[in-house]
């Protein structure tokens, strides 16, 4: 099966030379989100804000690969 690379429109662009998450025999494999608004590029100016900004992202990134947060078994 070939891997699928999943970009998300409603989150920040990657920083590095990575993608948003790929697909991989139904898996799906995010990368680690900062706490960047993806409107605007700021950083939200305390770390709770900056942490709900994050996982907003992860589930921009979840959506866009037709998956929410019930879909998620494990983080590291």
């Amino acid at each position: 099966m070939k891997n699928q690379t999943i970009l998300a429109k409603d989150a920040p662009a990657a920083v590095g030379p990575y993608s948003h998450a790929v697909l991989a025999d139904g898996v799906l494999y995010l990368s680690g989100q900062l706490g960047l608004d993806p409107a605007t590029g700021a950083l939200p100016e305390t770390v709770g804000e900056q942490a709900e900004q994050s996982l907003k992202n992860l589930g921009a990134v979840l959506r866009a690969a037709g998956m929410d947060y019930c879909d998620v078994v494990k983080t590291t």
